[in-house]
């Protein structure tokens, strides 16, 4: 199954009754990749009063999410941004607002709608590309069996990402989850073992 995911970074920026809100977005594929997002915006402005941020790591539907309010109010910014990346049905996506008070309280109300405005404008603006889940396996198979593989891949959308030579040759292979039973087919056709 394919699902849409943004195709690169977008940065909006908004004025709400005299606070700055910057809003990024970002794709990322784990919880790692979606820290190292927050680090970046908490270098890149360490003087903002909030970093609120929501991301959704998988797919839409069944992919999973985090939100922070970041000394917010409880509620009334990460969870209105992760809202909004739902209702856009885009996965692996992180979405951080950084706000600049400006002196003037927005009351719950006030800042469920910023930040939802915020993370509206900056996945408004994203363009989507599809995301095909894949799947790494580890083979193991004779020599004379590594370039009938390297063929199948080829052929199949797949990738070596190691090889590694002993008594047999162990190979880690990344491939679309689609082409799964296709590979299975493959290596029971030809002996080679999947571990």
């Amino acid at each position: 199954m394919t699902y849409p995911v943004p195709a690169g970074p977008v940065d909006r920026e908004l004025e709400i009754n005299k606070s700055r809100f910057i809003a990024w977005l970002r794709p990322v594929r784990s919880r790692a990749e979606g820290q190292a997002v927050l680090e970046q915006a908490r270098a890149r402005y360490p003087d903002a009063t909030h970093h609120c941020h929501a991301w959704l790591i998988g797919a839409p539907n069944s992919g999973q999410g985090a939100m922070n309010d970041d000394g917010e109010p409880s509620g009334t910014a990460g969870k209105p941004i992760f809202n909004v990346i739902q209702h856009k049905g885009v996965g692996d996506v992180m979405v951080v607002v950084i706000r600049y008070f400006g002196g003037v309280k927005l009351g719950a109300g006030g800042l469920v709608r910023a930040y939802a405005g915020a993370a509206e404008a900056v996945l408004s603006a994203m363009d989507v590309i599809e995301q095909v889940p894949e799947r790494t396996v580890i083979l193991r198979l004779g020599f004379a069996l590594e370039q009938p593989l390297r063929h199948w891949c080829d052929q199949h959308d797949g990738h070596l990402d190691d090889v590694d030579y002993g008594e047999t040759v162990r190979v880690r292979l990344t491939l679309p989850e689609a082409r799964l039973p296709e590979l299975d087919a493959f290596c029971a056709a030809n002996g080679i073992q999947i571990l």
